[in-house]
């Protein structure tokens, strides 16, 4: 009797099965994972979807609001009217704006500045000082000094035809040559009849009736004539004391035989120290505010 080969049976090491079932854990906490995340996805989806769907609602509310806003009679807005015509706001800016840049032309040829201005430049010279004091001063003294002497004039042309117009009183018509009349009579009363007359002839006229009759062309070019002659009679007069220093002076280094020293440069003390005992500043603003008619 032969023997028979019985194959051997191979036996699986204990580690490997521990190994193996450890690979069906992670694989079945990955599933869960997976589900879990899927479940929380799901979740915020329909939560998103219920916060748009309750934003649309509430912005349909807004638009239903805005409607029943849009419905109600709002109160008119007065836009302004010139010659009894609404204009509209855009073209009111406009307007201030192109005020705004005529402002210089109207403080040059409107107000006492150029006569001011002028005296004051025309004293700086005198005195020998060259930029002292600087133009900045001398504009900002010029500017508040006009609005001094210029201070009755603007409070009649508020009073007589701007506030008027804005209460609703007026048309603009009305009101601009309201406020215009106290500017003309100031005008009016500085400016020489020889100039005036110049003007006139120049367009043609041989004389008006009455100064309600003068162009406003011919008015302004003729103030603004007056006010420089004016400005150079006070320049003269405030220039004669500072030259009679000046010869003084020069006569002086002459005798002694200093001709290389300069008179201006040794006079110059002595002008401001006379400007500054006869109270200069204060005698020129106040002949240049008592100049005016």
């Amino acid at each position: 009797m032969s023997s028979q080969h019985i194959p051997a049976v191979r036996q699986t090491p204990p580690h490997a099965s521990a190994r193996a079932r450890g690979r069906i854990h992670l694989v079945l906490l990955l599933l869960l994972a997976f589900a879990a995340a899927a479940f929380a996805w799901s979740d915020a989806s329909a939560q998103e979807a219920q916060e748009t769907t309750t934003t649309d609602a509430q912005g349909q509310t807004r638009t239903a609001a805005a409607t029943d806003i849009g419905a109600i009679d709002l109160p008119e807005v007065d836009i302004g009217q010139v010659g009894g015509e609404d204009i509209s706001v855009p073209l009111q800016i406009l307007l201030l704006m192109t005020a705004l840049t005529l402002l210089p032309a109207i403080l040059l040829g409107l107000t006492a500045f150029t006569r001011v201005i002028i005296v004051l430049g025309l004293l700086r010279q005198a005195l020998g000082t060259g930029q002292t004091p600087s133009n900045q001063v001398l504009v900002g003294l010029g500017l508040f000094l006009t609005a001094m002497i210029m201070t009755p004039v603007g409070e009649r042309a508020w009073s007589e035809g701007l506030a008027p117009y804005f209460q609703g009183q007026i048309d603009f018509n009305t009101a601009w040559q309201l406020a215009f009349a106290p500017f003309r009579e100031f005008m009016l009363a500085q400016i020489r009849e020889t100039d005036l007359l110049t003007f006139a002839g120049m367009t043609g006229s041989s004389g008006y009736a009455s100064p309600d009759d003068v162009p406003f062309g011919v008015l302004i070019a003729a103030f603004i004539t007056s006010e420089l002659k004016t400005a150079f009679e006070i320049g003269f007069l405030i220039f004669i004391p500072f030259v009679v220093i000046d010869l003084v002076v020069s006569s002086v280094l002459m005798s002694m035989g200093m001709m290389m020293l300069s008179p201006m440069l040794v006079s110059a003390p002595f002008k401001i120290l006379l400007f500054v005992l006869v109270d200069g500043w204060v005698l020129i603003v106040g002949t240049l505010a008592a100049s005016f008619n």
